[in-house]
C-alpha cells in the first residue's frame, strides 16, 4: 500500500480548517470542504464515497478530523488515522490554541504531524487491523455486559415486586 492511499487530511473547528496536509493536486480539498459545511455538529463518524475516493470524517467536541483516501483502502485505515489525529491534536491543543486559532494557522506546525500519521497508518496496516479487532472485541464484551446488567436489573425488580405484593397479601 503506497503513501498515495491517504491523500489529504485536515482538522477543523466548526467549518474553519485549522490545519491541512497533502502532497497531491486535485479537487479533493474542495469536495472535503464542501462536505464539511454539510456535516451534522453531533459527535459521530461519517464516510462519503466520490469518484473512487472516500471522504472520512470524525466529529467530536466541535472539531472535525478528515482524511481523503483511495476507496480500495477500505474504512479501517482511514478511521484509525482519524482516531490517531484526534488524540494527537487534542493532546497538543485541547482547550487552548485551537479554540481561537485562525483559518490554516496550525498548518505549519500540525501539517507535518498529519503527514507522519498518514505514513504510519499506511506503513503499518497489520497493526491497525489488530487494534481494530481488539476494539471490536472490547465493544462486543461491553455490549454483552450491558445486556447482562439489564437482565439482572429486571430480575431484581421482579423479585422486589413479588416481595411487595406478598407483603400486601397478593399471591402468584
Amino acid at each position: 500500500m503506497g503513501q498515495q492511499s491517504l491523500i489529504y487530511a485536515f482538522v477543523a473547528r466548526g467549518t474553519v480548517i485549522l490545519a491541512e496536509y497533502t502532497e497531491f493536486t486535485g479537487n479533493f480539498s474542495t469536495i472535503a470542504s464542501q462536505c464539511l459545511m454539510k456535516l451534522p455538529a453531533s459527535n459521530n463518524k461519517f464516510t462519503y464515497n466520490c469518484d473512487g475516493h472516500t471522504f472520512n470524517y470524525l466529529v467530536e467536541d466541535g472539531f472535525t478530523y478528515c482524511v481523503v483516501a483511495v476507496e480500495s483502502v477500505g474504512r479501517q485505515i482511514p478511521i484509525a488515522f482519524l482516531d490517531r489525529v484526534k488524540d494527537d491534536f487534542t493532546k497538543r491543543y485541547g482547550g487552548g490554541k485551537a479554540a481561537s486559532a485562525a483559518a490554516n494557522s496550525l498548518s505549519r506546525e500540525f501539517g507535518s504531524k498529519l503527514k507522519e500519521h498518514m505514513q504510519y497508518c499506511v506503513d503499518h496496516p497489520e497493526e491497525i487491523s489488530k487494534i481494530a479487532k481488539v476494539k471490536a472485541q472490547v465493544s462486543e464484551v461491553k455490549g454483552v455486559m450491558m445486556e447482562n446488567i439489564e437482565k439482572v436489573h429486571c430480575f431484581l425488580c421482579g423479585l422486589a415486586l413479588q416481595f411487595v405484593c406478598s407483603k400486601m397479601g397478593f399471591s402468584f
